[in-house]
């Protein structure tokens, strides 16, 4: 643990301050990733757990829908169908919240990697270029270094691009069961 964190210090010692600013955006992005995630897909399942056991009700014969479900303050008895569906649209925007950003963040996080290396890939055959002599020993680990900027970019598109569809399948689920609990309310 210990070797690592002075490999990853010498690193950013090395550094330019272009990749340290590539490093640090792609840091910002990973832990917005994550807090969407987490947040969202608790809010999502019980929301889903909810509309579910209000769907269930329905079913069985209850003529109202359940207590927070995204129906209640729009079904009165009489099941306007233009407020029904505005409730539903409703949902279906409360549902999606944040889901743009991690598209975002999954589509552009590999070319802001990808920047990051071209710009160290530059800084380095600008350096070689004073020197006299420039071998393979100095080359490669210049830009094997430069090449964990891209690294970077790509390891926080995934679990961006990851979290979206599992969220959008998530939201799709919640909007599935008020679209079904209209059904029911408009077949009274």
């Amino acid at each position: 643990m210990q070797q690592g964190l002075e490999v990853f210090l010498n690193y950013l010692d090395r550094s330019n301050a272009i990749t340290i600013f590539v490093l640090a955006w792609l840091s910002i992005y990973f832990i917005i990733t994550v807090w969407i995630y987490v947040g969202r897909y608790f809010v999502l399942r019980n929301e889903i757990s909810l509309e579910a056991a209000s769907l269930e009700a329905l079913l069985m014969g209850s003529k109202s829908v359940a207590n927070g479900s995204y129906l209640e303050g729009c079904f009165q008895g009489v099941g306007n169908r233009d407020i029904l569906y505005m409730c539903r649209d409703i949902a279906e925007k409360e549902s999606t919240r944040y889901l743009s950003a991690l598209s975002v963040i999954a589509s552009t996080s590999p070319f802001i990697g990808l920047f990051g290396t071209v710009v160290s890939i530059l800084v380095t055959f600008s350096e070689l270029g004073n020197t006299t002599t420039a071998s393979l020993n100095v080359i490669a680990p210049a830009i094997s270094e430069a090449l964990i900027a891209t690294a970077a970019g790509i390891l926080v598109a995934i679990p961006a691009y990851s979290a979206h569809v599992f969220l959008k399948r998530k939201a799709y689920e919640l909007v599935s069961y008020v679209e079904q609990q209209i059904k029911v309310l408009r077949s009274y």
